[in-house]
């Protein structure tokens, strides 16, 4: 259980330098994702960057909500498909229990319903596994800027302008 006296400061961010730096002195992740793999290969692309932190990965929903109680992190990688509890249930309790907690799903749903229901959790980014070679630190730095963003090639999903649509 979380200490409920612990203060959860927000990262401090200055301007990007051009190359994805913000002058952030840590950045918290909890990586919650099934395949042990694709897990690894989410911490190894994320510790590219010196300012992000991948502070504990877990395997399924439930121990999502757990973890995000406990360590309150300033993001989440979040997968769908989870055992247990999930992605969109776990989101929907991680928002109550660590509510300053960023979330980025990052998962092989690639339907507008779903995207749809990740932004109105409070997602503030959703990256297709497909994609994520290329597009998660992006979408990393988005959230960081402040903004969301949604890959997946959704022309048909209605954004306001502070959505970063890379298609």
């Amino acid at each position: 259980m979380a200490n409920s006296s612990r203060a959860k400061s927000s990262p401090k961010l200055s301007p990007s330098d051009g190359a994805g730096n913000y002058g952030v002195s840590s950045i918290r992740i909890l990586v919650v994702e099934d395949f042990e793999p694709f897990r690894r290969f989410i911490s190894v692309t994320l510790g590219k960057r010196p300012e992000l932190h991948v502070i504990c990965e877990v395997s399924d929903g439930l121990e999502a909500i757990h973890k995000a109680e406990e360590l309150l992190p300033d993001l989440i990688v979040l997968d769908i498909g989870l055992p247990k509890l999930n992605g969109i249930e776990a989101a929907r309790q991680i928002r109550k229990l660590s509510p300053t907690s960023k979330i980025i799903f990052l998962t092989q749903e690639c339907s507008a319903g779903a995207v749809q229901e990740a932004l109105r959790l409070g997602a503030v980014g959703y990256v297709v596994k497909t994609f994520a070679r290329s597009k998660l630190l992006t979408a990393v730095d988005a959230v960081l800027q402040g903004k969301q963003f949604v890959s997946c090639g959704l022309a048909a999903l209605d954004t306001s302008d502070t959505v970063v649509a890379d298609r």
